[in-house]
C-alpha cells in the first residue's frame, strides 16, 4: 500500500465507487462515460487519495486528477490511434464490398451453419501475435458482414470472435502477459505455449455454446446498411453466401490484403523481438510491425486498392463516418482506463492480493484467486496475471508445487468477468452496437466468466497430475 493511504479506507472507496457506478448506468440517464469518471473520482475521494498531486515520503507521486488523466491518456495512447484507423478501415470494407467478400470466403471455408466457429477460430489464432483490442477492431467488420449475409445474430457471431481473441491473448505467449508470467515463474515458454493452447480450446467451446444457444436467441439483431442494429426479418439463410452473385465484389486477395498485411507485420515484429534480431533490415521490419504503423499501412493499402473508382468527396465522407463512430468508443475506453489507473496508483490491488497471500489458502489456488480478484478490481488482465505471478511465484516454488501450474493459474484467473473497468469490454460492446448495460453484461461479461470457470476446472484437474 502507498505510504499515507489506508488499505481499509481505499477498500471502502472502491465499494462506494462501484456501487455508484452500477446505480448510474443501470438506473439513471447518465452516460457510461460520465458515470465512469464520477465513480473514479468517488473511489479516490472516499479512499483518501489527495485531490491534487502530492509527493509522499516514500517517493510516490499521487493525486486523483493525475491518476484520471494518466489512465485516460495512457489507455488511449496504447490503442486510441489503432481504434481510429480500424474503424475507418471497417468503413472502407463496408463501402467497397470487401467485408462481404471476406464473409463469403469464411463461410465457404468453414461450411454451412458454422459462422460462430469460423470467427472464433479466426480470433483464436489472430490474437496470439497481436493485442485482442486491435484484432477485434480489424475483424469486427467481417463478423457484421457475415451476420448480414446469412441473416443471423451479429451479437452471437461477434462474441464468438471476441472470445477467440481474448482467450489466446490471455493464455498463450508471446502476448506480453503470459510471457511475463512465464518469466516470473522461470518455466519453459515452449511447453507453456503448448499446454495453454490445449487448455484454451475447451474455453472457446464453452463460449461458443453460450453464443449459439443464448445470444442467438436473445439478441436476434443484425446491422443495417447504416451500421445500426435492427431486428432480424426473415429466416436464417446459411446458403446465402453460396447462392449470391459475387462477381461485382473485390477479389479475395484484394479484400484480405489490408487485413492480413498488418497481422503479418505485427507477427514478424513479435518473432524478431523475441529472437533479439534488431539490427539492419530487422529493425525496419520491427518498426513496420508496431501495431499503429502496421494498421496504418493496412488502411493505406485499403484506400489505394479497394476504393479507386470512388470519387474523392464520397471517399472522404465515408471515412469521416468511421471517424465519428470512433468518438464514443475512445471516450468510454479512456474512462475505463482512468478507473483502472486510480486503483493501480493507490496500491489497492496489491494490498488485496497480499491479504490473500497471507491467508491459509491451498497453494495451487492462490495464484488463481489473486489474479481473479485483481482482474475484477482494476480491469487489466495483463496487470492481474503479472501481479499474481509476482506475489505467488516465491510461495508456489517454496511450497514445492509445480511452477507451471502456478503460471497457468495466474493466466486463467485474469480472464474473470470483464466489465466496466476493462477497455476490451467497451471495444466489443460499442463496435457491436450494444448500448444497454444489462445487455453489455450478457454479451461480454458472461462469456469471459464462462471461459474463466472452465479454466478453473482445468487447473483443478491439472493439479491432480502436476
Amino acid at each position: 500500500m502507498i505510504e499515507g493511504l489506508s488499505g481499509g479506507q481505499m477498500l471502502l472507496g472502491l465499494f462506494v465507487g462501484l456501487a455508484v457506478l452500477f446505480f448510474l448506468v443501470l438506473k439513471t440517464k447518465v452516460h457510461s462515460f460520465i458515470a465512469l469518471i464520477i465513480a473514479t473520482v468517488i473511489i479516490g475521494v472516499v479512499g483518501g487519495m489527495p485531490v491534487n498531486t502530492t509527493k509522499f515520503a516514500d517517493g510516490n507521486t499521487l493525486g486523483i486528477i493525475k491518476s484520471i488523466t494518466s489512465g485516460f491518456g495512457g489507455t488511449l495512447g496504447g490503442i486510441g490511434i489503432i481504434i481510429g484507423f480500424g474503424v475507418i478501415l471497417g468503413q472502407i470494407f463496408e463501402m467497397s464490398g470487401a467485408a462481404k467478400r471476406m464473409a463469403y470466403t469464411f463461410i465457404k471455408l468453414f461450411g454451412k451453419k458454422k459462422e460462430e466457429e469460423a470467427m472464433a477460430i479466426t480470433g483464436f489464432f489472430v490474437s496470439i501475435p497481436i493485442f485482442c483490442d486491435s484484432g477485434f477492431v480489424i475483424l469486427s467488420p467481417i463478423a457484421k458482414a457475415i451476420a448480414r449475409v446469412v441473416n443471423k445474430s451479429v451479437v452471437a457471431i461477434g462474441a464468438a470472435l471476441a472470445a477467440g481473441l481474448v482467450i489466446t491473448h490471455t493464455m498463450v505467449p508471446p502476448t506480453p502477459g503470459p510471457l511475463g508470467v512465464a518469466g516470473i515463474f522461470d518455466i519453459d515458454v515452449g511447453t507453456f505455449i503448448l499446454i495453454n493452447l490445449v487448455l484454451s480450446i475447451p474455453m472457446v467451446l464453452g463460449v461458443l455454446f453460450y453464443a449459439k444457444t443464448y445470444l442467438t436467441k436473445h439478441f436476434d439483431l443484425v446491422p443495417n446498411d447504416k451500421g445500426l442494429l435492427e431486428k432480424i426479418v426473415g429466416d436464417y439463410n446459411p446458403d446465402a453466401a453460396f447462392n449470391e452473385d459475387d462477381s461485382n465484389l473485390p477479389s479475395a486477395f484484394m479484400a484480405f490484403t489490408p487485413l492480413v498485411l498488418p497481422i503479418i507485420l505485427i507477427l514478424m515484429n513479435t518473432i524478431l523481438s523475441a529472437l533479439g534480431l534488431k539490427e539492419g533490415i530487422f529493425n525496419i521490419i520491427i518498426f513496420l510491425g508496431q501495431p499503429i504503423i502496421a494498421v496504418g499501412l493496412g488502411l493505406l493499402v485499403a484506400i489505394a486498392t479497394l476504393i479507386p473508382t470512388v470519387d474523392k468527396e464520397t471517399a472522404v465522407k465515408e471515412m469521416e463516418k468511421g471517424m465519428a463512430s470512433a468518438g464514443i468508443i475512445l471516450l468510454v475506453t479512456g474512462a475505463g482506463g482512468a478507473l483502472g489507473q486510480i486503483i493501480k496508483d493507490s496500491g489497492l490491488g496489491t494490498y488485496i492480493a497480499q491479504g490473500f497471500a497471507a491467508a491459509s489458502i491451498p497453494v495451487v489456488l492462490l495464484p488463481m484467486i489473486i489474479a481473479t480478484c485483481v482482474r475484477f478490481i482494476q480491469g487489466s488482465g495483463t496487470v492481474a496475471m503479472i501481479t499474481a505471478a509476482g506475489i505467488t511465484a516465491p510461495i508456489v516454488i517454496a511450497a514445492g508445487a509445480n511452477p507451471m501450474l502456478g503460471a497457468i493459474a495466474c493466466c486463467v484467473g485474469s480472464l474473470f468477468a470483464s466489465y466496466f473497468n476493462d477497455s476490451f469490454f467497451w471495444v466489443v460492446n460499442r463496435l457491436l452496437g450494444i448500448s444497454q448495460v444489462k445487455d453489455q453484461l450478457k454479451v461480454w461479461t458472461a462469456p469471459t466468466t464462462i471461459a474463466w470457470a472452465i479454466g478453473c476446472v482445468e487447473v483443478l484437474i491439472l493439479s491432480v497430475f502436476m
